[in-house]
């Protein structure tokens, strides 16, 4: 005989807490800089902790950083291979989580009609779901089935799809879960709002598509200026391992050195914000 569990809200908070680094209560620089860690950890769906890639950046730049100090023994491009080491685990994050953006973003319009479809049965919302969330294929259908877990949990539907624009760093399925939030609430044709969401978001990934096709040349540009002073120096530094230490040691070129890192930073911190923000769909 089947024994029916009647669902309790109040059990919904049993689900592991996942390891971060940032905390709520603190608004500091240092804080920030661990939230972002925390969310592109949590975006990129690994499933590794950030302590992992942290303790495979101290690997990667020890490797590298010996590897370059066995073969010139200067501690100056000794450090500067280290910090190339360091940083070479969270590019991968980083482009590893580009890559499933991109992929929930081709996946959702396709998604929110088959929700459409499975709606147009008669199903309810949160049934609707679960069928969805076990055909999507992943990453998208790996998220909606952790959303699906929480309805199991007892949540609304709201409270379980509200993590998912977190989740996913995919500005776009906010679009779904406030048009299912005020469904929710208001009522009203599920079918025919979700199938009129699901065109506006093929538009749109056209405009995007459109619009990536004609700024190619300029973000090429722009990305070749960011990489071409580093190459040039590092190109110099393997040519004569001294040439660094000579610049710095007179003191026109010490100040332009500094002058050039300090421009080179915060014009790469620039563009690449700027094509961040561009990217976002």
């Amino acid at each position: 005989m089947a024994i029916s569990i009647t669902r309790q809200p109040e059990f919904a908070g049993i689900l592991r807490d996942e390891e971060t680094f940032a905390r709520e209560d603190d608004s500091s620089f240092g804080n920030q800089i661990n939230g972002w860690f925390d969310d592109l950890m949590l975006q990129s769906g690994t499933g590794m902790s950030p302590g992992i890639i942290l303790a495979l950046s101290l690997c990667s730049a020890f490797t590298i950083g010996g590897f370059v100090f066995v073969l010139q023994e200067n501690l100056l491009t000794t450090a500067m291979g280290a910090a190339l080491g360091g940083l070479l685990p969270v590019m991968s994050i980083i482009f590893i989580r580009s890559r499933r953006q991109t992929q929930i973003s081709t996946q959702l319009p396709g998604m929110i009609d088959e929700l459409a479809r499975a709606a147009k049965t008669g199903r309810s919302l949160e049934n609707s779901l679960k069928l969805v969330a076990n055909d999507t294929p992943s990453p998208l259908g790996d998220e909606l089935t952790h959303c699906t877990q929480k309805l199991e949990l007892g949540l609304g539907v709201g409270d379980a799809l509200r993590e998912l624009t977190h989740r996913t760093g995919v500005v776009a399925t906010s679009v779904l879960v406030t048009a299912l939030s005020v469904h929710m609430q208001t009522g009203g044709d599920l079918v025919r709002v979700l199938e009129r969401l699901s065109q506006t978001l093929r538009d749109r990934m056209q405009f995007y598509g459109r619009l990536k096709a004609a700024t190619a040349a300029s973000r090429a540009t722009a990305i070749l200026m960011i990489i071409l002073p580093p190459a040039i120096i590092v190109f110099f530094v393997l040519r004569d391992g001294t040439y660094l230490t000579e610049l710095l040691e007179s003191k026109w070129g010490f100040r332009v050195t500094i002058a050039a890192t300090t421009l080179e930073v915060f014009g790469a911190m620039w563009v690449l914000r700027i094509l961040r923000s561009s990217q976002k769909v």
